[in-house]
């Protein structure tokens, strides 16, 4: 028998989607080119094609199956503290180019790791939020 969906699991999922982000970035916004970028494109085209098809079941099951209420409003609690901390990083990232400090590219990375930071904050306070029971 398949083991049942958690929103611990898919939440935790969303990490994987922010390093497929920071590497598409990656590859948009670089300016030299190297033989073995083709190799690290393909892999993660690959890789981001099979793990979108796996991560579509694992939904599919996970909205048919009984929900967890107490795991859905420490998610919503998770997000809301999330909100709070990306409004502050991206006013400070702003900030930082209106007065020049970073160019453009610079601030894409950091907005691109903004997100795979916050992904993951948002993980760690939703599992332990989570795992109190709070």
């Amino acid at each position: 028998m398949r083991s049942k969906v958690t929103l611990r699991e898919l939440v935790g999922t969303k990490i994987i989607y922010a390093v497929l982000l920071v590497c598409y970035y990656w590859m948009w916004a670089r300016r030299d080119w190297h033989g073995y970028y083709e190799t690290i494109q393909n892999t993660v085209v690959v890789f981001t094609f099979v793990f979108f098809l796996l991560q579509a079941s694992r939904i599919r099951r996970y909205k048919k199956e009984e929900k967890d209420e107490m795991a859905i409003q420490n998610l919503q609690r998770a997000d809301a503290a999330s909100l709070k901390i990306m409004i502050a990083a991206t006013i400070l990232i702003a900030f930082a180019c209106a007065v020049a400090i970073i160019d453009g590219k610079m601030a894409g990375y950091a907005l691109v790791g903004m997100i795979l930071v916050l992904t993951v904050l948002r993980s760690i306070i939703f599992c332990v939020m989570d795992s109190r029971g709070v």
